[in-house]
């Protein structure tokens, strides 16, 4: 019976500390957002940029975040690195759409959103894969 309850302590101290190291990674990856639209915001006022930039070097700020994001989070982590950038990706772009859209002043769902929410996740487990293997050298 002892066993047992410790079996059990060990999968939810395991799963909280998998829960914890993710939304580290995504509050991560918003910080590291955060401070890169506001240089770009910065860098917007004094030098002009055409529209069709905007956009393209927004996903290069978020992918750069996420990027970022994953390593700090997964620093440590041997394994599991598919899932744990899947979900710090897609926690990011959730996290973040509430942020900017609380900013902005009004929260804007639609296929944009989805979209996203796509690209951080699938970003987030290619950089979650590349972590996880560079830590195993």
């Amino acid at each position: 019976m002892v066993k047992t309850k410790n079996k059990q302590l060990t999968e939810t101290e395991g799963k909280a500390s998998f829960f914890l190291t993710t939304l580290k990674g995504a509050l991560y990856a918003l910080s590291v957002c955060l401070i890169g639209i506001l240089i770009f915001a910065f860098i917007l006022r004094f030098v002009a940029v055409g529209d069709n930039l905007i956009k393209p070097i927004n996903q290069v700020i978020k992918t750069l975040s996420i990027l970022i994001g994953t390593f700090i989070a997964l620093k440590k982590s041997k394994d599991m690195g598919l899932i744990s950038g899947l979900i710090i990706g897609f926690m990011f772009t959730i996290i973040a759409f509430v942020a900017f859209s609380v900013l902005d002043g009004h929260f804007e769902f639609g296929i944009s959103l989805l979209n996203d929410c796509l690209f951080g996740a699938i970003v987030g487990g290619i950089c979650g894969i590349i972590s996880v293997n560079l830590r195993k050298k």
